[in-house]
């Protein structure tokens, strides 16, 4: 089997202390002053670790952004080429993107999704991740239910999404986010279940399937033919408590997530079913906002290619 390439998502290097600068706002005021800047000193770190991939998200890494650094995405996939860096991937995270709870607003969400995959096709990327809607705060009143109803609408949103991606040549894949509407084992199942197979992908995430109590394991067995990519990321423990689902949710969640290897994810099992899934060949890291994230990228790096090899070693003598 060839060895995979390793990828990281650009939210990794958002910390202000790898900026030298005082809040993750003034990291992003900067950035959209110095946008060709930001990508310089992205890349020029990776550099000192073996990530050869990017995972685009929201400002100041997005694509917009990027486009506004080089003039275009020729410009920006050559200037990254040039420093032995790809796209691998875009995840939709801009706030400002078309809500998909909204159910009258389709034609702007495919528009939206059909932009971002004509610039992924030119950047010779071939991944759109996105997330389902997140869930309310338990005991809103009126009640939100992830239901069936709920679900189905969600598959006929994506069936037409990934329909439409499909023809500049990316696949739609979704990405198991807490506190969303995809986050437990039984989220993940019944939208796979309820989705097309030749249009929909999955983009598991260890850490955050493991957040809502669940297997990251199990989950990638069962729906390894639709994994086209995954967040190999490592949790403490499960979310044991109801977080307050609003603008803060994201740092709610940070204490519960750590480096990979210092958590409680079995990698050695999780590279075992990686290896399984289309999404085999790249292995993307991802480490929310590192202070010091080649320190943490190498790290991160080591424990994966540790539970690679050890997995190849086991197919070997099997």
């Amino acid at each position: 089997m060839t060895a995979p390439r390793f990828a990281t998502d650009v939210i990794t290097f958002y910390h202000p202390q790898f900026w030298g600068l005082s809040s993750a706002q003034a990291v992003r005021d900067w950035a959209s002053v110095q946008p060709r800047r930001f990508w310089e000193r992205l890349t020029d770190a990776l550099a000192e670790t073996e990530i050869t991939g990017v995972e685009l998200t929201f400002a100041p890494g997005d694509i917009d952004s990027a486009l506004r650094a080089y003039g275009g995405a020729t410009a920006f996939r050559e200037a990254l080429a040039a420093r032995g860096v790809s796209v691998v991937s875009a995840f939709i995270a801009d706030s400002d993107a078309p809500d998909w709870r909204a159910g009258d607003n389709l034609p702007a969400i495919v528009a939206d999704a059909e932009r971002r995959a004509a610039v992924l096709a030119e950047l010779g990327a071939e991944l759109l991740v996105t997330g389902l809607p997140m869930r309310t705060t338990y005991g809103t009143r009126p009640p939100f239910f992830v239901d069936a109803a709920y679900m189905t609408r969600m598959a006929d949103i994506a069936h037409t999404v990934g329909e439409a991606v499909a023809r500049h040549g990316v696949r739609l894949a979704f990405h198991t986010e807490s506190n969303s509407t995809l986050w437990y084992e039984r989220d993940i199942d019944l939208f796979m279940a309820l989705t097309d197979p030749h249009y929909v992908w999955l983009c598991p995430d260890s850490c955050h399937i493991t957040l809502g109590g669940g297997d990251p394991v199990a989950v990638a067995r069962r729906h390894a033919p639709r994994i086209a990519l995954a967040h190999w990321k490592d949790a403490v423990r499960p979310i044991d408590v109801h977080l307050t689902v609003d603008d803060t949710v994201y740092a709610q969640q940070q204490p519960y997530m750590t480096e990979l290897g210092q958590g409680i994810v079995d990698w050695p099992a999780w590279a075992s079913a990686m290896s399984r899934t289309p999404g085999a060949a790249t292995v993307l890291i991802e480490l929310d906002e590192a202070a010091d994230p080649v320190a943490a990228l190498r790290a991160g790096t080591a424990v994966a290619k540790a539970a690679l090899a050890l997995n190849a070693t086991e197919r070997l003598s099997s």
